[in-house]
Parts: structure tokens; sequence; C-alpha cells
């Protein structure tokens, strides 16, 4: 599949469309006190860069966010391909752009929050080949039980 992935706004309806996807895919999938998502106006924010795949079409396929906190690490956020384009890599072509971009940042280290179970074994599976490692919560998360957390050091 031809794709590209840029950087764009959240704050475009197709790219809106992506998110609500998302956000609608994960309700079924853990508690929902347990699910931290950043809402569209939050990913508008300066502290957020929003990677936004597209097919030879144009259509939004894809999504993924690196959220900067200070000058040493980034989290990845809100990760999401359409179910119809997933098992094509997508996502492991977005998270590809967003450890780039984290690189030219020249941030130490990625995180990032996941969820635990079936629903989730794609995104562990893309993370682990990606590079990503275990670790425990970071920043406010609590260790519940429902969330897993992964990191991969960079090169800063």
């Amino acid at each position: 599949m031809a794709m590209r992935v840029g950087i764009e706004t959240p704050l475009q309806n197709d790219v809106r469309m992506l998110i609500d996807g998302l956000n609608t895919h994960l309700i079924p999938l853990s508690p929902v006190e347990f699910q931290f998502q950043m809402s569209v106006e939050e990913m508008a924010g300066k502290d957020t860069i929003v990677f936004v795949a597209r097919d030879d079409a144009g259509k939004a396929v894809g999504l993924g966010a690196l959220k900067k906190h200070g000058n040493d690490f980034g989290e990845v956020k809100r990760m999401y391909t359409m179910p119809e384009v997933r098992g094509k890599r997508v996502g492991s072509t977005l998270l590809a752009a967003i450890v780039e971009k984290a690189n030219e940042l020249k941030l130490k280290q990625l995180m990032l929050e996941t969820g635990v179970g079936e629903g989730f074994a794609g995104a562990w599976r893309l993370y682990k080949n990606s590079g990503f490692v275990s670790r425990g919560a970071f920043l406010d998360y609590p260790d519940s039980g429902h969330s897993a957390f992964f990191e991969l050091n960079l090169a800063g």
C-alpha cells in the first residue's frame, strides 16, 4: 500500500474521525478510568506533534503523536490505524516517523502507556518489534494492572 506520513494538525475533520475511531475501539478494551486519552484540542497543543498517514488517494488511514515532556523525553500517544489497513505496516511507519522526530529533537528517551489484554496484542508486537522494552509506570500513570509501559532509549 502506498502511503505518506506527515506532520499535520489534528483539527481536521478526517483526523478527528480517526481519533473518534480510536476512542470507539478502546472503550470495550479496558475500564474508562484507566484510558488516558488526549482530546483533539490537547493534541493541537504546542507540546504535541501529530503524524497522519494518508493513502495514495489522500485518505487519512492512521495517526500517532509525540508529546514532549521537557527536553529529555517524549511520549508516544494516540497510535491508531484504521481496521482495513492493519497489517500493512501503517503503524510501524508512523512509529518510525515519531522516533525519527524524537531523535531530531535530541530527546533521550521515548515512553508510552498502552493497555493490557488480547485487544492490545498488535500494539505490544509493534512496540517490541520497534525496540521498545517493558518498564514501570511513569509520570502520573497509576500502576493499576490495566496498563503496560514501554520505553525506547534514543541516541539523543
